[in-house]
């Protein structure tokens, strides 16, 4: 009896040991840039989803828009891995028919407006592999200024006559994108 009892807990320590690994993992720090998503609707309740994207939310920090997003050039619209937006049905961008699927969510901003951009290629960091013969629609729109400023840069999509709006803002910087149905 003593004989198994000793080989129990011997048996029983080498197994705690060998499993300290498992729970020695070290984790990252949390993101400077966390990532978000949005839907439409934002309803826990209702799973008829039409879109979501999801996005990294960088900060301000003192900082102005345009050194986090230069104008002119084709920007990940957030931080980290570019943004992308799936739509579980068909809708339109403009007089563009999107196809219900996900697709990289690109933007060139402008003082006065922003060129939206919908484009195939997904997992893309960044915009540093961004090819324009990918795009599957883009739009102008404009910028109009919010009343508060905003530090993290955030998206939300509203209710609109004929489908949704998905509005941008960051610093007083407000872009709205219209999707119809």
């Amino acid at each position: 009896m003593k004989k198994s009892t000793i080989i129990t807990t011997i048996a029983f320590a080498v197994t705690m040991l060998l499993s300290s690994n498992v729970n020695a993992q070290k984790f990252p720090d949390l993101d400077k840039s966390p990532m978000d998503a949005a839907s439409y609707p934002n309803d826990y309740k209702v799973s008829a989803k039409i879109a979501k994207i999801t996005y990294s939310r960088p900060q301000l920090k003192g900082r102005s828009v345009s050194e986090l997003a230069p104008n002119g050039k084709v920007w990940r619209t957030g931080a980290n891995e570019a943004a992308e937006i799936t739509f579980y049905k068909d809708v339109k961008l403009g007089d563009t028919k999107i196809k219900a699927g996900t697709y990289t969510f690109f933007t060139i901003p402008e003082k006065d407006s922003y060129t939206v951009i919908l484009n195939k290629d997904l997992n893309a960091w960044g915009s540093y592999t961004y090819k324009a013969e990918n795009d599957v629609a883009r739009l102008k729109v404009p910028v109009t200024e919010g009343t508060d400023s905003l530090e993290a840069f955030s998206m939300v999509f509203t209710k609109a006559d004929k489908g949704i709006v998905l509005n941008l803002g960051w610093d007083k910087v407000r872009v709205a994108v219209p999707f119809t149905e």
